[in-house]
């Protein structure tokens, strides 16, 4: 099992997971041109994937969505409230419209879903399994509940979001009204709310954490790293013993993971 960032931030968003037999993507937030050379930086082909997958409806996250669909004839995965929202992506086939379904399986993949907490109207994080591996996945979310700690513990991988430096939100040039959005219970993680989260999400089975969705204007890859490094050793001096901690890239892929089997 392995996955990848293709693109991580406030700009666009879009991650592979897969296996030997099946390949699929979260979010196409950048266009499809993009996305497609994103991939062949991994050494997938776009004629590889079988589904893509939505998170919600934010243009970060759904740009390349249509133009993928159509091209190459994948079919588009979304909750059922996030689809009545998805007009502008243009003309789907009716074939390529699927709802999610709680435990479904694409290829030999099975995927489960969580709800998650940001100013779209039915946003979802999502964990993938294969075998006896996970990759779980979780941006775009102003507060962490125990559903979702329960439902990422224990994931080999873990694609989580690490959005503010809180002192640079406050201090930066956004106006009020969107400071106090990104900072509410329906915006984003900050480095430490993301570092509190994960110290009680990692276990010993977790074997690589990618930092995600950075803001450009309040965050820095260096910022973003140390901060939620600092905060998992406060809590656990030995918590990254084996732990591969590292930063999504905004603009380019990050390098394959591979889950090893425990």
């Amino acid at each position: 099992m392995e996955c990848a960032t293709l693109f991580s931030g406030s700009s666009g968003n879009c991650i592979y997971v897969g296996t030997k037999k099946t390949k699929v993507l979260v979010d196409a937030g950048f266009s499809g041109k993009r996305i497609v050379q994103a991939l062949q930086e991994i050494n997938i082909d776009i004629k590889e994937i079988q589904a893509l997958l939505v998170t919600h409806e934010h243009m970060d996250h759904i740009k390349g969505l249509g133009v993928l669909s159509r091209r190459y004839n994948i079919p588009i995965y979304a909750s059922p409230k996030t689809w009545q929202e998805l007009n502008c992506i243009g003309k789907v086939a009716e074939c390529n419209k699927r709802e999610y379904e709680y435990g479904m399986e694409i290829g030999d993949l099975k995927i489960d879903f969580f709800k998650t907490y940001h100013d779209a109207v039915q946003p979802v994080g999502m964990v993938f399994y294969h075998r006896d591996c996970r990759i779980g996945i979780a941006t775009d979310t102003g507060c962490i509940t125990p559903g979702i700690k329960k439902a990422l513990s224990g994931a080999e991988a873990i694609i989580f979001e690490a959005n503010h430096d809180e002192e640079m939100l406050i201090k930066g040039p956004y106006p009020f009204h969107l400071k106090k959005r990104i900072a509410g219970d329906k915006g984003h993680l900050s480095n430490r709310a993301s570092g509190e989260a994960l110290a009680e999400i990692i276990t010993g089975r977790t074997q690589h954490v990618i930092l995600a969705h950075l803001s450009a204007v309040n965050n820095t890859p260096q910022i973003a790293y140390h901060s939620v490094r600092a905060v998992l050793k406060e809590e656990d001096k030995q918590i990254l013993n084996g732990v591969d901690l590292t930063v999504a890239p905004r603009f380019q892929a990050h390098e394959m993971i591979k889950i090893k089997r425990m």
